[in-house]
């Protein structure tokens, strides 16, 4: 079972990890050019060889010990505390729920990143920081198909301690990363462990899916959601939002999930330009076809992705897009068969759902996507003006 890391009311996060279809093409999020918001993002100082010994999760040659990343990570990680109001059943009144989650600061002019589910629905936001500081903050945005927020404190500059944004396409498995963050409330707890796995897939709490998501086994709970995830020289290469539990313990059992920092630069920076997220929208639901998958359902192509179906009034249905009509079963896998075959996205191959996934979140809405599809075994282009991502899948 894949749980957000709220502390409180925890968000039961749907769907499951690496599902073989993705629905609606909406999940993460491309650079936008026209974005000239700037985020923190210088590089973090790797200081001299030190007597100190390096823990053993990490190699011998990383470039900042645990100690000296929490000592230079540690101040710009805070504690964020949101109260909700809620009735109680059988009485008419409402009390306050409070609950807790994790945060970082990204520049000196008070942007704070969380993640969304921590204050969702919230009608006071507090922030904690290290130094004993409590201070109310602002919501400024929220992208909940990223489970993003950002939050604004006003605070003086020499107060605040902005985090790096790393390139989290350069994030390798096995590479040494530590989490800080508040599990259980206990604040400013750090931990340590490995990338796990990289492009991962995990569902968002509005049901679309998060790509390109990282895995890691570094100890991450229920409070965790919102902090940070920092590579082996302290720069932030994810934002700790989801863990898996198997359903068998509320607690870690080594499997988290954390939104990638390229995915949180440009979420982050249309939040604090714009206060939303717009992304193009084809709408559709797809699965990825092999040669394997391909011999077996008897189709014309070896490779693409298959149209399982297409949203009625969407812009692939406006552009003559079709779904398919039947079904089969194959090693257990259930596959809808008799739609299109997409094979290129404006002259680019497409193998896996992912790709295609990028290509339209790499565009706007009303732009104009070129495809290239395998109908009945002949090869036909249909062009597409996208729309814009509805709040959910479905609605």
């Amino acid at each position: 079972m894949n749980r957000g890391l709220r502390n409180g009311a925890a968000l039961v996060a749907s769907g499951t990890i690496g599902a073989g279809i993705a629905i609606g093409i909406g999940a993460a999020v491309s650079p936008d050019p026209g974005t000239t918001t700037v985020i923190e993002q210088a590089a973090a100082t790797v200081p001299a060889a030190t007597e100190k010994t390096q823990p053993a999760s990490f190699a011998a040659n990383s470039s900042l010990s645990i100690q000296e990343i929490y000592r230079r990570a540690g101040p710009g990680v805070v504690q964020i505390v949101t109260s909700t109001a809620v009735s109680t059943t059988g009485q008419t009144s409402q009390q306050s729920q409070r609950a807790l989650g994790s945060g970082f600061v990204i520049s000196k002019t008070g942007y704070i990143v969380t993640n969304y589910h921590v204050v969702q629905n919230a009608e006071e936001i507090e922030v904690n920081f290290s130094g004993g500081d409590r201070v109310k903050a602002s919501l400024v945005g929220i992208d909940p198909s990223t489970d993003i927020a950002v939050l604004k404190v006003d605070m003086p500059a020499n107060a605040l301690t902005p985090l790096a944004l790393a390139n989290s396409d350069r994030v390798q498995v096995g590479d040494a990363v530590v989490a800080i963050g508040n599990p259980f409330g206990l604040d400013r707890t750090v931990t340590s462990g490995i990338v796990s796995a990289v492009q991962r897939s995990i569902t968002s709490p509005n049901d679309f899916q998060i790509d390109h998501v990282i895995q890691t086994d570094a100890a991450i709970n229920h409070g965790n959601s919102g902090g940070p995830l920092l590579s082996d020289v302290g720069e932030v290469i994810g934002v700790n939002s989801q863990i898996e539990t198997g359903g068998y313990a509320e607690g870690n059992v080594g499997v988290g999930f954390a939104v990638p920092s390229n995915t949180v630069k440009d979420v982050v920076s249309q939040l604090i330009e714009t206060g939303k997220v717009e992304r193009a929208f084809l709408g559709i639901e797809m699965q990825t076809i092999s040669a394997a998958s391909a011999q077996s359902l008897h189709l014309t192509v070896s490779k693409g992705v298959l149209v399982a179906t297409v949203r009625p009034g969407s812009p692939a249905q406006k552009a003559g897009l079709e779904g398919g009509n039947s079904s089969a079963v194959v090693d257990g896998q259930t596959w809808v068969l008799g739609g299109d075959v997409i094979v290129k996205a404006d002259g680019k191959t497409i193998e896996n759902a992912d790709q295609l996934r990028d290509v339209v979140l790499s565009k706007k809405p009303d732009d104009t996507l070129d495809l290239e599809i395998n109908r009945d075994g002949k090869t036909l282009t249909l062009s597409v003006k996208l729309g814009r991502q509805p709040i959910t899948p479905t609605g």
